[in-house]
């Protein structure tokens, strides 16, 4: 009997830790703002002026979804062996 070879998909978990800063205004509300990491914004192409908003999942989760997401670099996908 021949052994199946089963190519198994590893995700890549890449964290990039920071910190919520709060900018405050005389007379107006504390803002609280994220920064985004340029290591991050590179590897998936985010460039300044870029629309983004956030889904919240759960209270522990949130996701960034871009508005508009430009057209893929690649003029076909890989081929999986």
């Amino acid at each position: 009997m021949k052994a199946k070879s089963i190519n198994l998909k590893k995700k890549v978990h890449m964290t990039y830790p920071l910190k919520i800063q709060a900018i405050r205004s005389r007379g107006q509300q504390p803002r609280l703002y994220v920064s985004f990491p340029l290591a991050l914004a590179a590897a998936i192409g985010l460039e300044p002026g870029d629309q983004v908003q956030w889904e919240l999942l759960d209270r522990g989760e949130l996701h960034l979804v871009r508005l508009s997401p430009p057209p893929p670099l690649a003029k076909r996908r890989a081929t999986q062996n």
